[in-house]
């Protein structure tokens, strides 16, 4: 079974956003970029599958400028086999980006796609779903755990209050949650083989896809700062300040 993994190259989750002083965006120069979190957790399950020899290929796609070939090296260096990089300097809004992947996918054949269930940049949590519709395929959602059987896809998924195992036939589509995997780190051989393993580069008019935007941006403001807090004398006093805050019957 071919499995493929969407990557995206995203400000590294260490480093504090800053935002552009005329209030247009996020400031990206000469910012550290690194892969998604929720994608590294994407690859590092493609590449359990594979040594479990569920999976027999990992192909790992990325959709953006072409720094992100550092990205998809990572992947490859993790150990997917081969990449494809769809360029283009313009922000790809969810529902492009899925019908993109939808094109990468009829040409790959996977019998499983597996994504982050969310990018740390925009946080919009939808191509997954996009593309599962798309396809016309399953979907297990914020996955903590995948088991397959033979074309059963057995996903355990986070829920709001615990947990809800279901049963996919495969193919399918799985986004994954924190809980699912530790990501491995590359070794320097496998660094070095990543060099050398298949990138193919395509655009997005290669699958005929518009990429205009849908959405306009009006204004990017940081999030106001914390107040300091305030020190109560007795339980009375604090049941008063929170009545005062609507916080208490």
């Amino acid at each position: 079974m071919r499995v493929l993994i969407p990557v995206k190259r995203v400000i590294d989750y260490n480093v504090k956003p800053r935002v552009r002083a005329d209030g247009s965006g996020i400031d990206l120069a000469n910012v550290k970029m690194s892969m998604n979190p929720f994608d590294e957790i994407a690859v590092e399950e493609a590449i359990r599958l594979k040594e479990r020899g569920i999976a027999s290929e990992i192909v790992v796609v990325s959709i953006g400028p072409a720094r992100a070939q550092d990205t998809l090296r990572t992947a490859l260096a993790m150990g997917a086999d081969t990449a494809v990089l769809v360029e283009t300097d313009v922000e790809v809004e969810p529902l492009a980006v899925a019908k993109i992947l939808k094109g990468v996918a009829d040409e790959v054949q996977p019998g499983l796609v597996i994504l982050g269930r969310q990018a740390i940049d925009g946080d919009n949590g939808q191509t997954g779903q996009m593309l599962a519709a798309l396809m016309g395929w399953a979907q297990g959602t914020f996955a903590s755990r995948i088991e397959v059987a033979g074309d059963t896809l057995t996903v355990t998924r986070e829920v709001d209050g615990g947990s809800e195992t279901i049963a996919l036939t495969l193919p399918a589509i799985v986004t994954t949650d924190l809980r699912l995997n530790e990501p491995r780190y590359a070794s320097l051989p496998n660094i070095m083989k990543a060099k050398s393993k298949p990138l193919a580069q395509k655009t997005p008019a290669d699958y005929g896809v518009d990429i205009g935007a849908r959405l306009e941006t009006l204004k990017v403001v940081e999030p106001p700062k914390r107040t300091a807090g305030v020190k109560v004398a007795d339980v009375d006093e604090l049941v008063a300040k929170l009545k005062a805050m609507g916080v208490a019957a």
